[in-house]
């Protein structure tokens, strides 16, 4: 006769003491965000300096993004590497790697070459933001551990910033020089080998991962919050991809105001994660409003007619996501047992930068039949609306429980 369901036990036997671990994982998890902004402001010069390859005018842009693609399709994968391993020695192995990849288009001649070195930066990526989140996971429980993932948010927002900054600073040097930044890949590998402890279950967790081979992972617990990631994520990012697209449509063409208002709305996504850190009810209580608040930010952003009611929109839908992807992850987070918990953050993540992928193909294919790019934010906002109302009654259901084996002769 089975047990019944319980609560989840602790996680961890005690956090780790002091504040570097914490600082460690927090950098660790902005290291894909420097992939993904480092380089788009040397991207025109590398065009030129590969003017002369056939098709560079489609492979020199893949440079920025492959690594996100091969980061969405791989970390499942890592996820169960992190399981498999252990998440400190993949998270150690894989910064390393990731440090060696980046900087492999220092010394590489050959556009083919570099941009295979950038799928293996994904592929590192993809291990190195899996372990870390599974690290904040296993260390922390509570409310602790959810202001932990919200500062992960902040600084991979944050970090976006200020890596587009240095990234230009470093281009007026040659398009070779961002890549010298992937080199602090190195110290950080040597930092989180000294400082990070080996995680270890509680008893009840050690138990239920003495009966993983018998107890499958949860797929469908994670199916439905892995959907609302794919969407959330495409929430998420809509306003970093399309705001200049939305000033350009109202005539703003100075590089200074879009720059302005971009890093304003950047500053709300901040703003909304440390307002998530003063929460204290359920994360899936409150993903409704969550959803409710960006919705009502697209659809102002939609009928904006003038600059600063487009910006007041942004930030009003960036407040939101700020609160949004915290919420999602510790949703997610709140499902996971220790034995299940590399292979569902995996999960999530690939979830996650799926959606960011999809973010500019779902906008771009809505503007034709809509007319507009406007009209098609309008929409998203609507569907926002809709799936905030799906979910509202779904938020009064008891909460997953999560299951452990049952004790010999029960």
């Amino acid at each position: 006769m089975p047990a019944p369901a319980s609560p989840p036990a602790r996680d961890h036997v005690g956090p780790p003491a002091g504040r570097l671990p914490a600082v460690l994982l927090m950098a660790g998890s902005c290291l894909p965000v420097l992939g993904a902004v480092l380089l788009a402001p040397v991207l025109p010069r590398m065009q030129d300096h590969f003017e002369g390859v056939a098709g560079s005018a489609a492979l020199v842009p893949l440079v920025l993004t492959v690594p996100a693609l091969s980061l969405a399709l791989l970390a499942p994968f890592a996820g169960a590497v992190v399981d498999r391993l252990g998440r400190k020695r993949l998270l150690v192995v894989a910064t390393v790697l990731y440090a060696l990849f980046g900087t492999a288009p220092l010394w590489l001649d050959s556009l083919h070459a570099i941009l295979a070195s950038r799928v293996l930066v994904g592929v590192a990526e993809a291990a190195v933001m899996t372990a870390c989140t599974t690290l904040i996971g296993d260390y922390y429980t509570g409310r602790v551990r959810d202001r932990y993932l919200a500062l992960q948010t902040m600084c991979a927002s944050a970090s976006a910033t200020v890596f587009f900054v240095v990234g230009g600073a470093l281009g007026s040097a040659g398009w070779r020089a961002p890549f010298w930044l992937y080199a602090v890949g190195l110290l950080l590998a040597l930092a989180m080998a000294r400082a990070l402890p080996d995680p270890q279950p509680s008893a009840g967790d050690g138990q239920a991962r003495a009966g993983t081979e018998a107890r499958p992972f949860p797929v469908r617990r994670m199916a439905g919050i892995c959907l609302l990631t794919v969407f959330g994520a495409v929430v998420f990012y809509t306003v970093p991809v399309e705001m200049s697209y939305l000033l350009d449509d109202l005539g703003v063409g100075s590089t200074g105001v879009i720059g302005a208002a971009t890093a304003i709305a950047s500053a709300a996504t901040v703003a909304g994660s440390v307002v998530f850190t003063r929460l204290t009810d359920s994360p899936r209580r409150r993903l409704p409003a969550v959803f409710l608040l960006c919705g009502a930010g697209f659809l102002l952003m939609g009928f904006a007619d003038s600059v600063p009611l487009l910006v007041a929109a942004a930030v009003v839908n960036c407040v939101g996501t700020g609160l949004l992807l915290p919420s999602l992850l510790t949703l997610a987070m709140s499902r996971l047992d220790f034995a299940d918990r590399g292979r569902g953050t995996g999960l999530w993540t690939s979830a996650f930068f799926l959606g960011q992928f999809l973010c500019p193909l779902v906008l771009l294919g809505g503007q034709g039949p809509l007319g507009g790019l406007a009209t098609a934010v309008a929409a998203l906002g609507l569907v926002t609306l809709l799936l905030a109302g799906v979910l509202l009654p779904l938020t009064r259901r008891p909460p997953v429980a999560l299951p452990h084996p049952a004790p010999e002769g029960a």
